[in-house]
């Protein structure tokens, strides 16, 4: 980090932080729009995140203040059930509410966060800041949960306080995080295995198209709704829970009964899209990089056109990935319409690309992407 938050919170708080923690951001490597289908997806943390300095104070209040808003918010322990408007201040307000809810004794605490994760990106800015707050009371006060433990309070927060309906895998990925390594994770199970990730002379190229998801979160109502017509078409004639209980070979057999060409490509994305995560981590096992790029390649393909979720601005960035020769591999990450694109860039040429992806975009979309280059790291820790 290049600030001293230390020194920043004596400036906002005239005395020095007790502790000082970190918990990263996330991106999902593969296997996209599929986790509620019963599919796997591979996420991973990212050397982007969110640190959090606190220190107890006597006036039994909690006071929350960030060097990336101007807000202040100033809760009691009386009032931390109560939302704070819609201020990201919400989501530490959350995890505390969860924790005194379960009958910890917390009481009177002063918090400064600092973020590097670019808000509304997709990269799970509000996981990181929820998974750090309860990271750092469970850590500071010796609480005794455990990592999943700390991931359910998160969600609960996200659904329950925050009122978004999301999944774990946010919450998860950046828990559970190991640096160089990818989750394979079912997200209905919650069952997971870590893959290696060795990109030796590659980085992580992340690429924000600064579009606004101001459709997400309709289209992936729309979306879930099409994979059910598709499952009730299936099941006429076997028996099926998911759509991805099935693979591409035994979809063929049935994929008749989907009359719809519409729904017809959202099954095909849904099923082949979890091959595809299967083959990754197969080709990640193996330190075949070439391989993993290629299914990058072929995933986004499948959103642009079978399930319809990309937009014209992370087509653009894969686009220009696509001719770039020292890209291997480039994809959409996340819901779609906006967001984040992730690349394979080789070590070097993080300039260079930058330079050149900013003006091909900039001539076609008409205001600028942002890149940002990040290893794979590890999940939350105390600093």
């Amino acid at each position: 980090m290049n600030i001293s938050l230390q020194e920043k919170f004596a400036q906002q708080y005239h005395k020095n932080a007790e502790a000082i923690y970190f918990t990263p951001g996330r991106v999902n490597l593969i296997g996209e729009h599929i986790d509620y289908n019963g599919g796997l997806v591979m996420p991973c943390a990212i050397s982007l995140g969110t640190w959090v300095a606190i220190a107890p104070n006597n006036d039994g209040q909690f006071r929350f203040k960030s060097l990336n808003f101007d807000i202040e918010t100033v809760v009691t322990s009386n009032t931390v059930n109560e939302k704070n408007g819609s201020t990201w201040t919400n989501y530490p307000i959350g995890v505390i509410n969860e924790f005194i809810k379960d009958g910890k004794d917390i009481n009177g605490l002063d918090f400064l966060f600092y973020g590097n994760i670019p808000i509304g990106s997709g990269l799970s800015s509000s996981a990181s800041i929820e998974i750090a707050t309860a990271y750092a009371l469970n850590t500071y006060y010796n609480l005794g949960y455990d990592k999943l433990a700390l991931v359910k309070i998160a969600k609960r927060v996200e659904n329950d306080f925050i009122g978004l309906n999301s999944g774990i895998m946010d919450q998860f990925a950046v828990t559970f995080g190991e640096k160089d390594k990818a989750i394979v994770l079912d997200c209905e199970t919650v069952k997971y295995k870590m893959v290696d990730v060795d990109l030796g002379n590659y980085v992580l190229a992340i690429i924000n198209t600064n579009k606004p998801r101001e459709l997400a979160d309709s289209k992936y109502n729309e979306r879930v709704a099409e994979c059910q017509i598709a499952l009730k078409q299936l099941n006429k004639e076997i028996t099926l829970n998911y759509l991805c209980e099935l693979n591409a070979e035994k979809f063929a057999l049935h994929s008749h009964l989907i009359s719809d060409e519409t729904i017809l490509n959202r099954a095909t994305h849904v099923i082949k899209e979890n091959d595809r995560v299967h083959l990754a981590a197969k080709a990640l096992n193996g330190g075949d990089l070439t391989i993993f790029g290629r299914l990058m390649y072929a995933s986004h393909e499948s959103l642009r056109t079978l399930y319809e979720v990309s937009g014209k601005e992370l087509d653009t960035v894969v686009d220009f990935c696509s001719g770039y020769d020292h890209v291997i591999g480039a994809r959409m990450t996340g819901a779609g319409f906006g967001g984040c694109a992730i690349a394979i860039l080789e070590k070097g040429y993080e300039e260079d690309f930058a330079k050149h992806l900013t003006g091909y975009y900039l001539e076609r979309i008409g205001y600028s992407a942002a890149i940002y280059i990040s290893e794979i790291g590890g999940g939350p820790s105390s600093l």
